[in-house]
């Protein structure tokens, strides 16, 4: 690393941990079990939860810690980490080789109300399959494997290439497959590849453009919104108000796209008519003038 990090350094070699146990379980298969109606858990994602948390409170033992698969530790601590032992269950339960392990750390200061969001001050994302690890702590930057990363430099949704996903309970509920559609039809294309952190962690480094989800956790999102902003993207609620961990709303973009896409979800919340998708011609001349 470039940098020294504080509360990342650790949290990248538990990561790297728990990514071997994860890929180790992925190569031989897992049974699967359902947690809810729809929702599936595997024993992988318990063993990973279990090592995380082990080695977070020997690392940082005044630190609280909210897993997603039930750890709720001292989380009235002035540190609080969010861990997604296993982000991309469904697609780790079926092979499809997109899953990560997600550590964030939120500084909550002494008076802070039990409702407001603290400070996302570190974060690691540990893609263990490809052995690409995101790190990104408050004011450093965001990294790479040891590389520095930025946002794209796209200006235009037209030239853009976004992310989403679709809730695993209640889909018939979603109106997302509405905003798939609309911004599909208004850009290079719309990619659904189940892990919320590593669409948020592609936007960080620049192999997405932008990223749009609904009712998301503060694991899934707490280590990939930090990358965002500290690699020059932006991460906002769909109106353009600030983010918060309740993550009901989760809208990341290079910065450049943001306008764009947050009037165009203003657009579509309100019922307004969208207009005819631009034909290619009014496409080239909006390329043409934005080059300019």
């Amino acid at each position: 690393m470039a940098l020294e990090f504080v509360f990342a350094g650790v949290a990248e070699g538990i990561a790297r941990e728990a990514g071997a146990l994860l890929k180790g379980f992925y190569e031989k298969g897992v049974a699967t079990e359902y947690k809810g109606d729809v929702d599936l858990v595997t024993e992988a994602d318990r063993a990973s939860e279990k090592l995380v948390v082990e080695r977070l409170k020997a690392a940082f033992p005044t630190h609280g810690v909210y897993g997603e698969e039930g750890t709720r530790n001292d989380l009235e601590s002035e540190y609080r980490w969010y861990v997604d032992p296993l982000d991309g269950t469904t697609n780790f339960a079926h092979g499809f080789p997109a899953f990560c392990v997600v550590l964030g750390l939120e500084h909550r200061p002494e008076g802070l109300a039990a409702d407001a969001d603290g400070e996302l001050v570190a974060g690691v994302i540990y893609d263990p399959l490809r052995d690409e690890m995101f790190v990104a702590e408050k004011g450093k930057g965001a990294w790479l494997n040891g590389r520095r990363i930025a946002a794209s430099k796209t200006r235009t949704l037209q030239e853009s290439l976004t992310a989403t996903g679709f809730p695993s309970k209640k889909r018939h509920d979603s109106p997302n497959i509405h905003f798939y559609q609309e911004i599909t039809l208004r850009s290079h294309g719309v990619r659904r590849a189940g892990s919320a952190a590593l669409d948020l962690a592609y936007v960080a480094c620049g192999r997405l453009d932008g990223f749009w989800e609904f009712t998301l956790n503060p694991w899934d999102t707490s280590a990939g919104v930090l990358l965002v902003a500290e690699a020059g993207g932006r991460v906002t609620h769909f109106d353009g108000g600030a983010f918060t961990l309740d993550s009901r709303e989760v809208l990341a973009t290079n910065g450049l796209i943001h306008e764009e896409l947050v009037h165009l979800f203003g657009e579509m919340f309100s019922g307004r008519g969208m207009g005819e998708i631009p034909s290619p011609a009014e496409f080239a001349a909006r390329r043409a003038q934005a080059a300019k």
